[in-house]
């Protein structure tokens, strides 16, 4: 599965939200950048990016992710 694979799934079922995806193989590093992830719990925040590529995960097209969130805020300070 491309990259751009993986980004298009997340961005076609989270709305408002920028995706960075990188890949070695079947190894993905997902950053999210976004409101949505405005008060959630570290956990609900994965969880989120999760839920839209579980069955993937679960078929083994994606072996393992990485995933990184951040409000727009949280980004904008972490620059």
């Amino acid at each position: 599965m491309q990259t751009s694979d993986v980004q298009k799934l997340i961005l076609d079922q989270i709305d408002d939200i920028e995706v960075k995806v990188e890949s070695d193989g079947s190894h993905y590093q997902i950053t999210a950048i976004g409101n949505v992830f405005a008060g959630l719990s570290p956990v609900k925040k994965q969880q989120l990016i999760y839920a839209c590529l579980n069955k993937y995960i679960i078929d083994g097209t994606i072996h393992a992710v990485i995933i990184k969130t951040f409000t727009p805020d949280e980004w904008a300070a972490k620059a």
